[in-house]
């Protein structure tokens, strides 16, 4: 398979790339937040309430994406009945 440099630059250049879906930042902040080590109580207690509040922020974006893959097919059937 053949890379487009050409395309690739382009994309970047003009910001049309991609950006990482809220899944894979959450993901990203679960490793980071796994990899660091308590040094005291107080951090180790912290680090519990981070980790229950990525659960919620995990639990809440999946409640949104399904919410909006709900209203994303109300419009098409209202769109196709409109036609």
């Amino acid at each position: 398979m053949r890379m487009d440099y050409n395309q690739m630059t382009r994309q970047f250049l003009m910001g049309e790339s991609q950006s990482p879906s809220i899944q894979s930042y959450l993901q990203s902040l679960k490793e980071i937040i796994s990899g660091i080590r308590p040094r005291s109580a107080v951090d180790e207690r912290r680090l519990e309430m981070a980790q229950s509040h990525l659960r919620e922020i995990r639990r809440y974006s999946r409640r949104l994406e399904e919410k909006v893959s709900l209203l994303e097919e109300q419009v098409k059937v209202l769109e196709e009945s409109k036609e």
